[in-house]
């Protein structure tokens, strides 16, 4: 950049080299994009950085955009995305159709189904990228904590994704304010107060007569703030400056600077205050609308009318854009102020009036103007709360619904609109609290509205995550259902909603009973319960008895899974498949529910789908990644208001830990589950509990302890009633029995899996199945014919821990009718896959067998360690040229796991850099 930053005013960047020489380093690397956020303390300068900055840049020959947040749009979705994108509108038709469309749709350009979040993000991205042929993009974006939710998790995105690209981004925020951005990997820059030799310079250049004395308070009070040190003397007498007068009394910093930006706004005549009144509450700048909402006020006043408040430094015009730019977000609060309720009434209205095209603008504005209530304003902003909530945006969905409840005329549908807003908030949200004071103002509303389905739900989710108990949780909601208007429509989407988290309830409980309230309702369902709800309720509830009766309707629920763009449809497909092994086909869509969650999504949906990929991990082999993202759903958990669901990612990595070995982790964390979960009535987390500790047992081959374990989930000879995780400790059943000496057990086991039809649920059920009845098979050449069987199944290396087991029991079995050459292969197979997993009691086990065998010990790589699957998978990538950033995409991880990864995997092969990857790794298939 050189000394292009010389364009912006010398008294402005006082004090800034440090701060210029950053951001310069940042705009050098402009040709291969990247993000970089300002903080700060509020008037420490961080916008005339970045106006200096644009400057420089357009200097350049970059193009440059620029946004900033507005505190009066926070509730309005895809306003901060709006001024970004307004620019490249005539762009929009260069995109793919569906991307075009998508932008078109989110920013109020054009009608029809609200696009998917990521959808919206990925469009974004393309289009910045797009535009970035013709010249370097520089998008820079002021007051990133007013953004809007949906316009924040949008630039979040994208800005997370610039390296490599010709689009750099720039932002700015409060030191300390919460945002999409703060934390998640961008870098930072925080712009501190000045020193106090350039406090002082810039003071004495700005305001040279200040006396001596008045000079040092000022310093003292702005304490390095720029802001405060060339506006605090504007408030001045010239008496006072010359200390001829008393200062007045020292305020909190905040509260003087608002106190001066409101002195100066209301300097201003009554039309260049009704414009910037017009302008603020508007939010994008857009001139056009501000001139026809001003003749819509009325207003006779024009554009001219501003002059003095730009020539104060109060606004701007761009007029590449067209857009009036506020200089400092304060100013913004201080028009507010400046007016009365009446001023700011009338230019909401008029706003509204123009803004006709976007109904959720228009119905903000309505609401904001009223100051009666009124029912027509009421119900749009409640269906503008509908729009919304389909889109994600649950924060603004509930600040729709609140500001409705306010306008309602009728207690009835004011509570009944606050309960719909604390469902929402506290399904989706994690704002347990304020679900908490939304419940209460509906209740104070219409003490009747307690007993209805939003008002439970919402309380259900404020009872699980506080130390209320599962009991308490299922009796209020069905007692809800029961007693609802709903008709017992299939149509009504709270009953849906309600049967849905009824459903959860009584798979928490882990108890049969329970799920009576549950299947009476949907058989009363009229036409039909719908699919999904249909599908969960067999298969989630009691797969034994009667999952098969839903495998074609899951199968149709599946095959429009990977369409869909609701979190909450996918989470709940995601429950449906659990028990029936089919979460592979749920796993894409569930990682675009991460991804949502990663850049502001839901966060309950966030939980839901990592769930459903740490469960599907360790079924499949990935437990390296289902340690990851257990800890991912823990922090999610602890972060979002949700700590009721923390058992389940104890659970993923207990059972992790159990198979692998790690006995103290696997005990610590069921020790955790059981002393949390009792209390509550969580049966079905003490069920996996067992189970975890089944694994630890069998591992060790303590088959005593492991049939205790496994009984204690279902008894030999039966599957209990409404214990699903049964299913999972089937084969385990079967083993202890048949190692302890209970035969009769094992086969009571065996043939209540047969009579059961448990292999016609899943290839995985299927395998465990067929290798339970070899193992308890008496006959030796009877046992090698069903393990075959069991072994040519299609489908089994999906599953490679429970194949390696079986082809271990296989391997077993040969050894001891002394077939020991033909036991060597299944032995060695499940030797290598237990490896490759980690699973060093399991891997003990065939080493074992295989020595008995005569067989040396197994080859291992040179450093005496092999590859997890995941770094296998890895290495493989990494072999083949790709870069980190690259098998991050691939395998939906972030290029910082990788490159752990692979400083792990180097040692292990024995080698120190990437090129000798390929050589390595054909060493290991010698």
């Amino acid at each position: 950049m050189g000394d292009l930053f010389e364009h912006a005013g010398v008294d402005l960047l006082v004090g800034r080299g440090v701060a210029l020489e950053r951001i310069r380093g940042f705009l050098d690397a402009t040709d291969r994009g990247g993000a970089l956020v300002l903080s700060g303390a509020a008037g420490v300068g961080k916008t005339v950085l970045l106006d200096a900055v644009a400057e420089a840049a357009v200097a350049n020959g970059s193009r440059v955009l620029r946004a900033a947040g507005v505190e009066f749009e926070a509730d309005v979705s895809y306003s901060g995305l709006n001024q970004v994108l307004f620019p490249l509108y005539e762009v929009f038709g260069e995109l793919e159709t569906p991307h075009a469309e998508a932008l078109q749709v989110a920013l109020g350009f054009g009608s029809g189904s609200p696009p998917e979040r990521l959808v919206v993000s990925n469009a974004t991205l393309m289009l910045l990228c797009h535009v970035a042929k013709a010249s370097p993009l520089l998008l820079i974006v002021d007051d990133l904590p007013w953004l809007d939710r949906a316009s924040a998790a949008v630039l979040g995105f994208v800005a997370r994704r610039l390296n490599g690209t010709r689009v750099t981004f720039l932002g700015a925020m409060r030191s300390g304010s919460e945002t999409f951005f703060h934390g998640g990997g961008l870098p930072e820059y925080e712009v501190p107060p000045l020193d106090g030799e350039s406090s002082q310079l810039l003071l004495n250049t700005r305001f040279p007569a200040l006396a001596a004395q008045v000079r040092q308070r000022l310093l003292s009070v702005a304490e390095g703030n720029p802001l405060a040190l060339l506006e605090l003397p504007t408030a001045l007498s010239g008496e006072q400056r010359s200390a001829l007068e008393t200062l007045p009394a020292v305020l909190p910093l905040s509260e003087r600077l608002q106190a001066l930006f409101v002195s100066r706004v209301s300097a201003l005549s009554v039309a260049a205050r009704r414009l910037l009144l017009l302008a603020t509450l508007e939010g994008t700048g857009d001139v056009a609308v501000l001139q026809a909402s001003a003749r819509q006020a009325g207003y006779e006043s024009d554009l001219e009318d501003l002059a003095p408040a730009e020539q104060d430094r109060l606004v701007a015009f761009d007029d590449g854009t067209r857009r009036l730019v506020f200089r400092h977000p304060l100013i913004r609060s201080a028009v507010v102020s400046a007016c009365t309720s009446a001023e700011r009434r009338a230019a909401h209205r008029a706003l509204a009036e123009v803004l006709v095209s976007h109904p959720e603008r228009r119905a903000w504005h309505l609401g904001e103007a009223c100051v009666e209530p009124d029912e027509q304003v009421a119900g749009l902003l409640e269906h503008a709360a509908r729009r919304i909530a389909a889109r994600g945006d649950a924060v603004g969905a509930v600040a729709a619904l609140v500001r409705a409840a306010d306008l309602s005329p009728q207690g009835s549908h004011r509570a009944r609109r606050l309960a719909e807003a604390a469902y929402i908030g506290a399904d989706a949200t994690g704002q347990l609290r304020n679900a908490s004071e939304l419940l209460e103002g509906a209740r104070q509303a219409d003490p009747e509205l307690m007993d209805s389905l939003h008002f439970a739900a919402a309380a259900v989710f404020l009872i699980i995550n506080g130390d209320g108990d599962i009991d308490t949780a299922h009796r209020l909601l069905a007692g809800a259902v029961e007693a609802g208007t709903h008709q017992y429509d299939a149509q009504d989407g709270a009953l849906i909603d309600a049967l849905h988290l009824l459903l959860l309830l009584c798979f928490f409980s882990g108890r049969a009973e329970l799920w009576n309230p549950l299947y009476a309702t949907l058989r009363r369902l009229r036409p039909e319960p719908p699919a999904l709800l249909s599908v969960a309720a067999k298969t989630f509830s009691d797969p034994v008895r009667t999952g098969a009766g839903a495998v074609n309707q899951l199968e149709s629920v599946l095959g429009d899974l990977q369409k869909e763009t609701d979190p909450g449809w996918i989470v709940r497909a995601g429950t449906g498949a659990l028990y029936l092994d089919r979460l592979a086909e749920v796993r894409e869509p569930s990682w675009r529910v991460v991804f949502q969650g990663r850049d502001g999504g839901p966060p309950r949906r966030h939980i839901g789908a990592l769930m459903h990929l740490c469960l599907d991990d360790y079924l499949t082999g990935r437990w390296d990644e289902c340690l990851e993202l257990a800890d991912e759903g823990i922090q999610v958990c602890q972060d979002s208001g949700y700590p009721f669901f923390t058992w389940y990612f104890w659970y993923c990595r207990a059972v992790v830990a159990a198979a692998r070995g790690d006995d103290e982790a696997a005990d610590r964390l069921t020790d955790q589950i059981i002393r949390w979960a009792t209390p509550r009535g969580v049966g079905v987390a003490l069920h996996y509990t067992r189970h975890v500790r089944t694994v630890a047992e069998s591992g060790r081959g303590d088959f005593e302890s492991a049939y205790r374990h496994a009984t204690a989930l279902s008894p030999a000879g039966t599957f209990a009633s409404h214990v699903p995780h049964a299913l999972w400790v089937a084969f385990d059943v079967v083993e202890a029995a048949v190692r302890t000496d209970r035969h009769s057990a094992a086969a009571a086991h065996v043939r209540a899996m047969r009579e059961a039809d448990i292999a016609g649920l899943s290839p995985r059920l299927g395998l465990l199945a067929a290798g339970s009845a070899a193992l308890c098979a008496t006959d030796d050449n009877e046992a090698v014919r069903l393990f075959e069987q069991a072994l040519a199944r299609p489908g089994v290396e999906r599953w490679p821990f429970d194949l390696a087991r079986v082809r271990l029991a296989y391997g077993e079995r040969l050894r001891r009718f002394r077939a020991n050459a033909d036991s060597r292969e299944p032995l060695r197979l499940a030797y290598d896959a237990f490896t490759l997993l980690g699973a060093r009691p399991w891997a003990d086990r065939a080493a074992k067998e295989l020595r008995a065998t005569g067989w040396g010990t197994p080859k291992t790589t040179a450093g005496g360690e092999v590859l997890t699957p995941q770094e296998r998978e890895i290495a493989d990538l990494a072999a083949s040229g790709l870069s980190n950033k690259q098998i991050a995409e691939r395998l939906y991880l972030s290029h910082r796991t990788i490159g752990a990864h692979l400083y792990q995997i180097f040692p292990k092969l024995g080698i120190t850099s990437r090129a000798a990857l390929r050589d390595a790794l054909a060493g290991l298939e010698k």
